[in-house]
């Protein structure tokens, strides 16, 4: 009776932190409640860079002693701007769920850095985890990339650019199996006053232009989007992937109809309210492309 009690006022507190907005601390506080019941270790703040802002947090299956799981690498969004690993807790724990170690690295944002120096941490994040994971069970050639928002043009660069891991002596098709990104700006334009300077000047950004660098040889991509997206533009992804498709890469793409920008996020949580299977579709691609004999 009293773990019964306890799940409804669980359940309660959860209901009323979901009627405040999405945008506030109270959603992550809604959407990582639940996490602390699922079974898994976390090393956290496990430092991969000098700067304090380059740490990570490890999230691994319970009974994991003796098997070597697939990584997933997730880097979160917000704007290149703001954002916490701990506050995405809640997308280890879904993962997890799934035989998954799961790694969320943190990256210096603006207006500390400019780009492309969130990409580099990225490339330092991964270069590390390649070289450390096998501590967690993780198996180092099964990395696997995802990426919502600014998170997921920071996978995608890493995916498409080899010359960030390369700076870090590793060989970006050794180290990322593959790439899965959520409503990612690919292709944009920078046209907004922080936007400029954050990736300016104008004669820098087809270096941040993922397109720029396709040729082919990329890890496989899957490109994930919510029709009703108004903060992002459906362009981004249309041009990766025709892009993609000229140069005989491997690349799948799924439009939801009643998702939007913040929803492709929140399926990876509890509170999935468009039902969108971000989850299933990112595990079921997992491989997909080799399976078929595209390489």
């Amino acid at each position: 009776m009293d773990d019964l009690r306890d799940r409804c006022s669980r359940i309660l507190l959860l209901a009323s932190l979901l009627l405040m907005s999405a945008c506030t601390q109270a959603a992550f506080t809604a959407a990582n409640l639940p996490t602390h019941l699922v079974e898994m270790a976390v090393e956290h703040d496990q430092a991969y860079g000098p700067d304090p802002s380059q740490k990570l947090d490890i999230y691994v299956p319970a009974n994991s002693k003796d098997k070597q799981l697939d990584i997933i690498v997730f880097f979160y969004g917000g704007r290149w701007t703001y954002g916490a690993k701990e506050d995405y807790r809640f997308v280890a724990a879904t993962f997890v769920k799934e035989g998954f170690v799961v790694v969320i690295p943190d990256y210096r944002k603006y207006p500390q850095v400019r780009f492309p120096v969130f990409v580099e941490d990225g490339a330092k994040a991964l270069a590390w985890i390649s070289d450390h994971i096998v501590e967690w069970y993780g198996n180092p050639a099964r990395i696997h990339v995802v990426g919502h928002s600014a998170g997921a043009h920071i996978g995608a660069l890493l995916a498409a650019d080899p010359h960030y891991l390369a700076d870090e002596g590793k060989d970006r098709s050794l180290t990322i199996h593959d790439f899965s990104g959520l409503a990612g700006p690919y292709a944009f334009t920078p046209d907004e006053p922080d936007l400029e300077d954050i990736f300016g000047p104008p004669q820098n950004y087809p270096n941040m232009q993922v397109t720029t660098f396709i040729d082919g040889t990329q890890p496989p991509m899957l490109l994930l989007y919510g029709k009703k997206d108004t903060a992002l533009k459906l362009a981004n992804l249309e041009r990766l992937e025709q892009r993609i498709k000229q140069r005989s890469g491997c690349v799948r793409s799924r439009i939801y109809p009643n998702a939007d920008h913040t929803d492709l996020i929140g399926a990876l949580s509890w509170w999935n309210r468009q039902r969108v299977p971000v989850v299933e579709d990112i595990t079921k691609f997992f491989g997909a492309c080799r399976a078929a004999g595209v390489e």
